[in-house]
């Protein structure tokens, strides 16, 4: 009798894993940060307004987020907390007209975030907790996830160094919004959204790098 089960070697299970967790930031990338700067140049090449072309960048994001809630059938903080700020700062550039306080809006929205992570550490839901959800969804599927988070609930060394990284994000998330804010005070306009995307992507390299390696030393790999 022959045993129908199969089984993925190991070695195709963590290629399989490595896939999904590039396709996932991939997509990030792409509509998080390619299309708004994309958008950006392009009405600004058309002659459209700097204020007008920032706000146009800027909504693009939002449609990105919803479908991320419908698809995932689930409401995350992350994802409506980012939202409501990017609707109300898009309201305020449209009463003052002021390209720059597009500019320094998001300045604010990620020292916000910063603060808000920072908020969280000493709470039963940690920043990482439930922000890199999606992440770990897409490498290990639902069920893995949740395995993941249980250990919450039974490891102390699991939730000190949960908190230990997610003040790390905070802290740089909220240094990162100062320099934002020097940059879109003192940059030219059009060179805003291009400098702050080079300095934003130097600082998340940074960031994920740390992240990587004190995932894989402490034991905090899903």
């Amino acid at each position: 009798m022959t045993n129908d089960i199969t089984t993925t070697p190991p070695a195709e299970e963590k290629a399989r894993k490595k896939a999904a967790v590039r396709r996932f930031v991939l997509r990030q990338l792409v509509f998080e940060l390619g299309l708004p700067l994309g958008c950006y140049y392009a009405l600004r090449g058309a002659g459209v307004s700097p204020w007008a072309a920032l706000l146009a960048g800027g909504l693009l994001a939002v449609p990105w987020i919803v479908h991320g809630m419908i698809r995932h059938r689930r409401v995350e903080t992350m994802a409506v907390f980012t939202l409501v700020v990017l609707l109300v700062g898009s309201l305020m550039t449209l009463v003052t007209g002021d390209p720059r306080t597009l500019l320094v809006r998001d300045s604010w929205l990620a020292a916000v975030i910063g603060i808000w992570v920072l908020a969280t550490v000493p709470t039963r839901n940690p920043f990482l907790l439930s922000a890199f959800r999606p992440m770990i969804v897409a490498k290990v599927g639902e069920d893995g996830y949740q395995q993941w988070r249980s250990r919450w609930t039974t490891e102390p060394d699991f939730r000190r160094h949960v908190r230990i990284l997610s003040a790390v994000w905070g802290v740089v998330l909220t240094l990162d919004a100062g320099v934002r804010v020097v940059l879109a005070l003192t940059v030219p306009v059009d060179a805003v959204p291009t400098a702050s995307t080079a300095q934003w992507l130097v600082v998340l390299a940074g960031l994920i790098l740390f992240h990587r390696r004190y995932v894989m030393t402490k034991g905090l790999e899903a």
